[in-house]
């Protein structure tokens, strides 16, 4: 009853029509830029595959929203995480002559705290959410500037190695003006986000805990009537969200090479509206890692688009996303509304 349960819980129409329309929009917004903006890059495969690179560490970090958003909950302290982490790693890096292994399980270590303490407190304390990540994103801020008030960059050899990798998209590319081929690549974190995407689209999917999540956003007491351990799985979240958060802090790091104060600052904003983009209903219960994906994409396009055609000033890309977020959050409230009746 349990195992029917929870799949009964998981509202797959809502899913695939706001996923529907995520990736339908994407892919029309990228198909009038090519039309109309191809001379300003939009025609070499180049250009979205950047959109990847630019924004693998979003990718990652929206991911964890959508997993905590998809429960009922909410984190706000990712960006100030990401600057505790890439400060903290530079530092250790640099001043204490660290190696690139041990920066990558300082930010996993970074991360996992403070998804162990967020969920505690939500989960067992029964303390809101946005009360506790906003703590902790004060936290994480004051605790990057006790780090280092400077802007640091790394210099660390194996860092450097590991930033600069590219990877090769066989038989992609575009030809310069002299006829030269020049083949597009990827970067090394994007690997890393894709990853990630793949594996989190098949835990939600496919495994008990996922399916669990969506039954405690969707209605946390009938999935405590259906047997579900409730705070067990909202601290799961939380572990879950900290954790890639940790994953994202080090791709941010990796693409950057840099650790500063004001680092990451509104990054959190970026993911959520990333994730509602994506389908991720505020509300909890519906969501889609895949669409999460398409949200960063369309950001990323829109930020794109503007720079393209010689905007000038960041008010235009906040506009056009604040827009999206109207549409889509009314969008979510008549499903809201629909499923109520």
């Amino acid at each position: 009853m349990s195992r029917n349960g929870l799949r009964k819980r998981e509202p797959p129409t809502d899913t695939a029509f706001l996923l529907t329309i995520t990736i339908c929009m994407f892919m029309a917004m990228y198909i009038l830029a090519v039309i109309f903006l191809g001379d300003k890059g939009f025609s070499k495969p180049q250009t979205f595959f950047n959109l990847l690179n630019e924004y693998a560490a979003l990718i990652v970090l929206s991911c964890g929203l959508s997993v905590v958003m998809i429960s009922g909950g909410i984190d706000i302290s990712v960006g100030g995480v990401t600057a505790l982490i890439c400060m903290t790693c530079v530092v250790y890096l640099e001043d204490a002559g660290g190696g690139f292994l041990g920066a990558v399980l300082i930010s996993l270590g970074i991360g996992l705290a403070f998804g162990v303490v967020h969920g505690f407190l939500v989960a067992y304390l029964k303390i809101q959410p946005f009360i506790v990540t906003l703590a902790g994103m004060f936290f994480a801020r004051g605790a990057t500037a006790l780090v280092n008030l400077d802007q640091v960059q790394a210099k660390n050899a194996a860092f450097t190695a590991v930033s600069r990798v590219r990877i090769l998209i066989p038989g992609v590319g575009s030809f310069t003006k002299r006829g030269v081929f020049v083949p597009a690549y990827i970067e090394i974190g994007v690997i890393v986000a894709l990853l990630i995407v793949i594996l989190l689209f098949l835990m939600l999917k496919y495994t008990k805990f996922g399916r669990g999540l969506y039954a405690v956003g969707g209605n946390a007491q009938s999935a405590l009537m259906l047997g579900i351990n409730v705070s067990r799985t909202k601290f799961f979240a939380y572990v879950l969200t900290g954790l890639l958060a940790g994953v994202g802090g080090m791709l941010y790091f990796l693409h950057t090479g840099s650790g500063s104060v004001v680092q990451a600052s509104g990054l959190e904003m970026d993911a959520i509206a990333s994730s509602i983009i994506g389908g991720t209903l505020l509300s909890g219960g519906v969501g889609n890692i895949i669409g999460t994906l398409f949200g960063v994409l369309i950001r990323g396009t829109i930020y794109t688009i503007v720079t393209a055609i010689g905007a000038q000033g960041p008010w235009w890309t906040g506009i056009t996303i604040s827009a999206l977020l109207c549409f889509f959050i009314v969008l979510q409230s008549v499903i809201t509304s629909r499923k109520k009746r």
